[in-house]
């Protein structure tokens, strides 16, 4: 097998296994998400930082640096709600606790729609300007999108292996 030849294969393998993974993850993530109908909009409120807190969470990283440190340290904003007390929201804003400092020195609100189930406790922050329909619309864009084009590799990669092989066959004979 020549080099290039090598090297299609085993990029379409990596292809393979990812494409999987994403439509693994799509699925997941479309059949988690609720009906426009379950949510309630509580409306807008206005958030204020109010402490700075380390969080621990696994090392992305690879290689030695993830065998020595299979943690790492960020650290988080939480901001909540001057109205009702009950919504809080964090903002992770990674290795350095001067800029998480910064932010809470600031005192700058940020104003964010709060979006509750019926059916739980459960609430969600998210941007103002979104509405229940617009949120859930965007959820299931991205799922889909996820499952849409997976699918669509697969196929390239089957139609591909299916000429490759034909192409062998006529060659043969």
């Amino acid at each position: 097998m020549k080099k290039s030849q090598k090297i299609i294969y085993y990029l379409s393998i990596i292809g393979l296994l990812v494409s999987l993974a994403f439509l693994c993850l799509g699925i997941k993530g479309i059949s988690g998400i609720h009906q426009v109908s379950e949510y309630m909009d509580e409306g807008v409120y206005t958030f204020t930082p109010y402490r700075v807190s380390a969080i621990t969470v696994e090392n992305t990283s690879t290689g030695r640096d993830k065998r020595i440190h299979p943690t790492k340290t960020i650290y988080a904003v939480y901001y909540h709600t001057l109205e009702k007390s009950v919504y809080q929201w964090k903002v992770e804003t990674g290795n350095s606790k001067a800029d998480a400092n910064r932010i809470l020195q600031a005192k700058k609100q940020v104003k964010k729609r709060v979006f509750t189930r019926k059916s739980s406790e459960e609430y969600i922050v998210v941007e103002e300007e979104l509405s229940v329909d617009t949120y859930v619309k965007r959820q299931v864009y991205r799922y889909a999108c996820m499952i849409v084009l997976p699918i669509g590799y697969l196929i390239c990669l089957w139609i591909f292996w299916r000429l490759k092989k034909r192409r062998s066959k006529l060659v043969e004979n």
